[in-house]
């Protein structure tokens, strides 16, 4: 394509919210070395745009069908993101009490479209589920099922329900965020949740009104999806011939995304079609209402983490960047060993020309599992250079700590040029004012 003198230049074939413009690493319109000169580092960037695209793209793969979209409010909880996607309908699936009250603070009607999983709710959180009236609990064991039942009882609530059925399928993703399979302690086995159905329906206070389940994260392939999907239908025929008026599946969420710069170039349109065509032509003729729960595949592409080299150092023949950065700020590498591309905010021609060289990129964390990336092949980097971290807007934030008694980044959404915080920085009081 022709390259005119507005045509930004492409930092890789992913993520397209963050593009080269003169060779400065831009969010939307908004150069990303201006933001960190009004808000420092470490700094969490957000593309409104880019997240509103892909909710979008799941409601278009969806069209033809009734269904809802439940975000993942786990993937990235900030206020001004749910509410960015609850003023285009989105849905919100919920694993805590807390996670509830933001969808609710986000939107005062968002009740009647949240999905409330998670294998531990508290009897509290129960209760709170129940005054809001919320869409549907999925129930992940028999112990959860008598609880809801309890509580519905005592408040005359008469919620829709849904078990969790484990299918046994494998995601074929890393063990940690893989949850379909026996192993795992994530719903109800294929085996025993007929029973429980049946257990269901007799309870006064309950309305057995779906099916659900979730099979892993990050998954990049359909086929485990169709497998699971298949289980699920065949179960809810058996429910159905018993009476039991299932109105709803829940197929969860899982949607992977490419991390890595030499996957090939994703459509993500064309995957997220392909999957819609996978989850209508399962269910086909069913008159379901399909829940989807995708949380990743929203808003990972559309965030970045910045941060600055505080030193460079070498041990012998080991080069390392150290960053302001750290596991606090975003674990997933320490915790999965996860793959983030790293990239200079600003392109020098010199470093861009010269050849590239291997570093450890690592944080200021008191622990030898502080990396964000090793043996990475990078231009050559020198002390104050910003760093993109890149495909950071899910599992970043939502997982940050104050270890080390650090203080939270602050986030910045970005439409077009106007960059709005989102979230302030913490500071060393808002560290100890519980704790005075």
């Amino acid at each position: 394509m022709k390259k005119t003198k507005s045509s930004p230049e492409a930092a890789s074939p992913r993520p397209p919210a963050f593009l080269y413009r003169r060779d400065q690493l831009c969010c939307e319109d908004v150069p990303l070395a201006q933001l960190v000169k009004k808000h420092g580092t470490p700094l969490y960037v957000y593309s409104a745009s880019a997240i509103t695209q892909r909710f979008a793209q799941f409601e278009k793969a969806f069209a033809g069908v009734p269904h809802t979209v439940c975000y993942s409010v786990k993937a990235n909880s900030n206020l001004q993101i749910l509410r960015l996607l609850a003023k285009r309908g989105a849905g919100f699936d919920v694993v805590s009490g807390g996670e509830l009250q933001r969808a609710l603070r986000a939107d005062r009607g968002a009740a009647e479209r949240v999905v409330f999983s998670g294998v531990g709710k508290t009897g509290e959180e129960i209760e709170a589920a129940l005054r809001a009236g919320i869409l549907l609990f999925n129930i992940e064991s028999e112990s959860e099922l008598a609880a809801v039942a309890q509580r519905a009882a005592k408040l005359k609530k008469r919620p829709r329900v849904a078990l969790r059925v484990n299918p046994d399928v494998s995601a074929g993703t890393h063990p940690y965020i893989s949850t379909g399979l026996h192993e795992h302690k994530f719903g109800v086995p294929v085996v025993e949740a007929l029973r429980l159905y049946r257990q269901a329906a007799r309870e006064k206070w309950l309305d057995v009104a779906g099916v659900s389940a979730h099979i892993g994260s990050q998954i990049m392939d359909v086929t485990p999806f169709r497998d699971a999907i298949g289980l699920l239908v065949d179960m809810i025929r058996e429910l159905q011939s018993e009476d039991m008026k299932i109105r709803y599946l829940d197929v969860g969420g899982g949607l992977g995304i490419p991390y890595h710069p030499h996957t090939p170039a994703d459509d993500f349109g064309a995957r997220v079609a392909e999957y819609g065509q996978v989850v209508m032509a399962a269910c086909s003729g069913m008159n379901l209402h399909l829940l989807l729960e995708p949380g990743r595949s929203i808003v990972g592409p559309a965030g970045t983490l910045l941060t600055r080299v505080v030193y460079t150092k070498r041990n012998e023949g080991k080069r390392f960047l150290v960053v302001d950065a750290g596991m606090n700020d975003l674990i997933r590498p320490s915790l999965y060993g996860a793959y983030h591309e790293i990239v200079p905010v600003s392109r020098r021609a010199a470093a861009m020309k010269a050849p590239r060289v291997s570093y450890d990129v690592v944080g200021p964390i008191c622990e030898s599992g502080d990396f964000f990336a090793r043996a990475r092949e990078l231009p050559p980097i020198e002390e104050g250079e910003l760093l993109a971290i890149l495909d950071a807007g899910a599992y970043g934030m939502s997982l940050a700590s104050n270890y080390n008694s650090r203080p939270c980044s602050a986030e910045v959404l970005v439409t077009g040029r106007k960059a709005q915080v989102i979230r302030r920085r913490e500071s060393f009081r808002d560290l100890v004012r519980m704790e005075e």
